[in-house]
């Protein structure tokens, strides 16, 4: 059945400060900030949300379960509330800085439609779920190692033929189609497969989403950080990182948005 969340006008403003995907044990929903106050907006498929994007700026940030706001323009974070994950160029010469580094490691190889794949690594009991936020269509677990140091050595190693990082755009370009079986194989060929892990995200799409920025239809799923919505018979591919740091209105927008050829039918 098809929901829909309408806030009052007199509400205090709104602003989009972060997203959660659909890994894990929890829905995939957007966090709308209010007062301090986070509110988790559900992303199931079905459900109708129908919000106006406003001015943009900094997300400022969430401690202890409160969001702190930050009026600087920079979008969706300004450098003091911008997050670097210190592993991300990790290549396995660090000193193991973090407790986590010292955990137990897969190193996997993810597909994305049609014949787009990474090598990445992850703690071993957050694999399926590491998977799932990157929306990869399928994977293969190829390697555990003792911890994140050797992961990222063995990683780097295989990123000089495989490459270890896919682009938004380039996932959102094949959410129509499915993995080249034959590519994957060959690819896996060299590798000692020990798992081997194949995701439907439900989307049932029929042809390439558009490409928008825009928070207003009826929620077709969502992959990785792809949502996935229908407007007036168009579907559209949203990145939910760009609509970070957006305040939002529950109204109708009034602005364009391109369609799609089959929404004049």
């Amino acid at each position: 059945m098809l929901t829909v969340k309408i806030l009052s006008i007199e509400d205090p403003p709104v602003q989009i400060v972060g997203y959660s995907t659909r890994a894990g044990e929890s829905d995939p929903a957007l966090l709308l900030a209010r007062d301090g106050q986070i509110d988790r907006e559900g992303l199931t498929p079905g459900t109708g949300v129908t919000y106006t994007l406003e001015a943009r700026h900094c997300a400022g940030t969430i401690d202890d379960g409160r969001h702190l706001a930050c009026n600087a323009p920079e979008a969706p974070s300004c450098p003091q509330h911008t997050d670097r994950w210190p592993c991300a160029r990790c290549r396995g010469d660090c000193d193991l800085p973090r407790e986590s580094c010292r955990e137990e490691h897969a190193i996997y190889l993810a597909a994305f439609a049609p014949d787009i794949f990474k090598v990445g690594v992850t703690r071993s009991w957050r694999l399926d779920t590491r998977l799932r936020e990157q929306g990869a269509d399928r994977a293969a677990h190829v390697r555990t190692v003792e911890n994140g140091r050797i992961a990222r050595q063995i990683e780097a190693e295989i990123a000089e033929t495989v490459g270890d990082r896919v682009r938004v755009d380039r996932k959102r370009a094949g959410l129509h189609r499915s993995v080249d079986r034959d590519a994957w194989e060959q690819l896996l060929a060299d590798f000692d497969v020990r798992e081997q892990f194949a995701f439907d995200y439900g989307l049932e799409l029929t042809g390439q989403p558009i490409a928008e920025t825009l928070l207003t239809g009826s929620v077709r799923g969502t992959k990785g950080r792809v949502l996935v919505l229908q407007r007036h018979g168009t579907v559209y591919a949203v990145d939910m990182r760009d609509l970070v740091g957006y305040g939002v209105t529950s109204t109708e927008p009034d602005r364009e948005v391109q369609a799609s050829l089959g929404s004049f039918d």
